[in-house]
Parts: C-alpha cells; structure tokens; sequence
C-alpha cells in the first residue's frame, strides 16, 4: 500500500471515530498537499479540535517546519486545539499537542517512544466534552 493511500485510509478511519462519537467532522481536501490546514477538523456543542494525521509505522514522525508553523497559526486563529494524531499499527491513535515536538534542524519530530509516554488516546481528548 503506498502513503498516500496509507494516510487517507487513516485519515478516514478518525474521521468515521469522531462521527460516531457525535462530532460534526471535515476532511480537508488534498491534506497532504496543500499546508493551509490541518487534515481533519471535528466539532460538538461549539468547541473544536484540528488533526494533522500520520499513519507511520517508523520510530518517529515528523513535521517540516512550513507545516508546523502552519499548524501553530491555524490554532492561534481558530482557538481550536490542534493535535498530532499518529496511527500506529497494532496500537491505535496516539495525539500529541505541538508543543510536545521538538524542533531540529529540518523538521519538528516526536519519536514513538515519547507519544507512548504522552499516551494520550481519543478517549482522553472526547473525555473533556
């Protein structure tokens, strides 16, 4: 399977998770190409979160810089918190603030050993609705 299909089946995958927990949700149109916004947004009862989704099976993830910059504008405009949401195989979704990155020279990164430290999964985030 490549990544670009990797990705958007994952993307899918949260999208129908946070409809079926009553979240209004949107997928944003070619994620993954444009940096104007994150891949998918969800609302309920008018608080809203955004979700830049990987679905990456190695021992870190990155975001180039552009995007995370990208990212951190588009919370400070929507007030929406934004999320890393990281799809592991055989362990779920995993969602790290921005903040939680750390900035190198080419890319803000987590490594998976961190994100399963932070162990902050979709019931952790729905919880405070």
């Amino acid at each position: 399977m490549n990544r670009y299909t990797k990705g958007a089946r994952g993307e899918r995958e949260l999208l129908n998770k946070f409809h079926e927990l009553g979240y209004s949700v949107v997928r944003s149109a070619g994620s993954g190409v444009n940096s104007i916004s994150p891949d998918i947004i969800a609302i309920k009862n008018g608080k809203g979160y955004s979700f830049e989704c990987k679905a990456w099976d190695k021992g870190r993830i990155g975001i180039e810089i552009e995007k995370f910059e990208m990212l951190k504008e588009w919370e400070r405009n929507t007030a929406m918190q934004t999320f890393i949401a990281w799809r592991m195989s055989g362990k779920g979704w995993f969602f790290m603030k921005l903040d939680e990155l750390v900035k190198g020279d080419k890319d803000y990164s987590i490594t998976m050993r961190r994100a399963l430290e932070i162990n902050r999964v979709l019931d952790s985030i729905v919880r405070q609705d």
